[in-house]
This record gives C-alpha cells, sequence and structure tokens, in this order.
C-alpha cells in the first residue's frame, strides 16, 4: 500500500511538476520587469504574462497541454498558502491607530462597495457566482479574495478566471488614473493616499499607485488597504455560514423526500466548512503578527515567499485566460467591472476626504 501510494504521489508530481516550473521562470521575468520598472507590479505583471502565454501561438499549446495541470494547482492551491501569509502583513495596532470613525469608513465602504459591485454584476446580468467574486475582489483585496471565496462557496477553479483577469484588469487602470487627478481635484498627498487604499483592490497596485505621490501618501495607503485585508476573514465566514445553513436546508429536505432508513447505512453529505482552513491560517497569522514577536527578518522572508506564492498562482489564472473567448463572452462583464471601479473609486475619495481633514 505505501508503495502505491508513493507511486501515486509521484506521478502527481510529476505531472504537475512543468507547470510550476513554468510559473516559476515567469514569474522571475514578472520579478525583473518590476526591479526595471517599479511603477509596474510584479503580481500585475504575472497575469499579464499569464495572459500572454495563453494567446501566443507558440507558448499557447504548452500551458493549455503539458503545463495546464501545473499552472491549475499553483492557481488553486499556492494561491491559498500566499492568503495564508498575507495575514503576517496585517496588524492590529496598526490598523486600530487609524482611529474608530477611519475603521467605520472603510467598513461601509467595503460593505457598500460589495453590494454595489454585486448589484451592477448582476444588472448586467452576470451570473451570481461571478458575481459574487468580483464583487469581492473588487471591494476587498483583488484575487487573494476572489481565492478565499471560491473555496467558500465551493465554486470551480475555472469560474475564477474571469474576475481574477477583470479585478487585474481594473487595478492597473487605477495605477495610471488615479495620480493624475491629484492636481485637477486638489488633493493632499494624505488624502491621496487614503483613497488609494479604499480604493484600489490589490496590495501591490496599492503600492503602486500611492507611491506616486510620496512617502506620507505611501504610509496611509497601506495602512487603509490592510485594515480592508482584514475583513476578508469576516467576509468569507459570513459567506461560508449563509452557505452551510443553504446546504443543510438542501439535505435536510432531500432527506425528508427519501425518507431513507436508519440502517440503509448510506453516508450523509458532507456541509461545506464555515471558514476554510487557510482563512483560519490568515487569521493566526494576523494574531501572530499583531504581537510583535516575529522579526523583520522572518517577515520579508515571509512576504518574499507570499509573493512567490501569489505570483505563480496568478500566473496561472492568467494563463486560463482565452482573450477571443473572453471578448465573445466576457464584454457585459468587462463593462460592469468599469462601472463598478467608478463606483468603488467616488466611495473611497468621498470616505478619504472625510477621513483626513
Amino acid at each position: 500500500m505505501r508503495r502505491q501510494l508513493r507511486g501515486v504521489t509521484h506521478q502527481n508530481f510529476t505531472r504537475i511538476l512543468p507547470g510550476l516550473l513554468t510559473a516559476l521562470v515567469a514569474l522571475a521575468l514578472a520579478f525583473a520587469v518590476h526591479a526595471a520598472v517599479p511603477a509596474l507590479p510584479a503580481m500585475t505583471l504575472a497575469v499579464a504574462l499569464g495572459l500572454l502565454a495563453a494567446n501566443l501561438p507558440f507558448t499557447a499549446v504548452w500551458v493549455a497541454g503539458r503545463a495546464r495541470p501545473g499552472l491549475d494547482f499553483a492557481g488553486k492551491h499556492l494561491m491559498r498558502g500566499g492568503i495564508v501569509l498575507l495575514g503576517l502583513k496585517v496588524g492590529v495596532a496598526e490598523v486600530l491607530g487609524l482611529g474608530w470613525t477611519s475603521l467605520l469608513l472603510i467598513t461601509a465602504v467595503v460593505l457598500a462597495s460589495f453590494a454595489g459591485t454585486y448589484g451592477i454584476s448582476r444588472l448586467f446580468r452576470l451570473p451570481r457566482e461571478a458575481s459574487l467574486l468580483i464583487a469581492t475582489g473588487f471591494s476587498i483585496c483583488g484575487a487573494s479574495a476572489i481565492g478565499a471565496m471560491a473555496a467558500v462557496r465551493r465554486i470551480r477553479h475555472a469560474d475564477t478566471v474571469l474576475p481574477v483577469a477583470l479585478v487585474t484588469l481594473c487595478g492597473t487602470l487605477a495605477i495610471g488614473a488615479l495620480p493624475l487627478l491629484v492636481h485637477p481635484l486638489n488633493l493632499s498627498a494624505e488624502v491621496f493616499g487614503a483613497w488609494t487604499g479604499a480604493s484600489v483592490h490589490d496590495v501591490g497596485q496599492v503600492v503602486a499607485t500611492a507611491q506616486t505621490a510620496g512617502p506620507a501618501a505611501l504610509g496611509i495607503a497601506v495602512v487603509v488597504k490592510l485594515t480592508r485585508v482584514i475583513l476578508l476573514a469576516p467576509m468569507v465566514a459570513a459567506a461560508g455560514l449563509q452557505q452551510r445553513l443553504a446546504a443543510a436546508k438542501t439535505s435536510a429536505a432531500k432527506t425528508s423526500a427519501a425518507q431513507p432508513s436508519a440502517a440503509d447505512g448510506s453516508p450523509a453529505e458532507a456541509l461545506p466548512p464555515v471558514v476554510p482552513l487557510f482563512v483560519v491560517g490568515f487569521v493566526a497569522l494576523v494574531a501572530l503578527r499583531s504581537t510583535g514577536w516575529v522579526s523583520a527578518g522572518w517577515l520579508d522572508a515571509a512576504a518574499g515567499l507570499q509573493d512567490i506564492l501569489l505570483g505563480a498562482a496568478l500566473f496561472g489564472l492568467g494563463s486560463a485566460v482565452r482573450i477571443r473567448t473572453l471578448l465573445h463572452t466576457g464584454l457585459r462583464a468587462l463593462l460592469a467591472a468599469l462601472v463598478a471601479w467608478f463606483l468603488i473609486a467616488a466611495l473611497g475619495l468621498g470616505a478619504a476626504l472625510l477621513m483626513i481633514q
């Protein structure tokens, strides 16, 4: 039996290895470009390289064939590892330092963004699951939040590809668009930083956008953004509880209709977890970071590992997007995402003006 298990494990590793190596090579290229052009976040570049690999003739066959199992593994499992390590970037003391008024404003922005984006997506006749993932990614922390929500709601990995592409596109749009509005709107560096943190989707995109206005903007942008990140756990827990209650109700209805005998020995259908294990890990590492016990060296090492895991995952997700299919089926989704992006930008600006007075 042990030999058989070893054979299966070796066989699975052999299947996923080409895709994992492909993701690592692409990630190295993304980091190299980011080092040369710091305004381009490495995570955004990872998605872009995945899109290129999926749509260029000389690479499309490879990523759709031999490399596909490993890229799918990265998009699902490495993403979860990256979400866990994201917890080490969030310190409760830093978040509380914003003050209760700011915390309530940021929470209100997240909830309003979530509800508004979900409603906009449904108005554009997007499926419920896609609408939920888009709303989660736009309102909380981009692709990481999409991965967490997909896991707790048991949404297929393939169905996360379009939401990740949209949140990456709109976050990249923010990097170029928001700095152009600083002078027309007469924003101080602090207000611009708070606006960026409250409205831009991914942490790397927040850094790339806010640093254009200097250290003061970058400092507050990161804290405001990480406050949104910490809301990932309660939002996912709420979605998991709703999913569990719905599953329990469905299971009870099936049992009542079938009236099985107590001795038939048929296994009960497993209910989905309220909170996935990797989200529990995220919360645990938030708590660990907040104790102050983790040295700066370990935090830097964890941040580097998180970038590798998330970057490989994002390349894997990007490599599943076919531009032709996206243009054919995703036009409504693109329009919905742009409208939602304008909504979140407006909400974030309003909150920033109230926070920084």
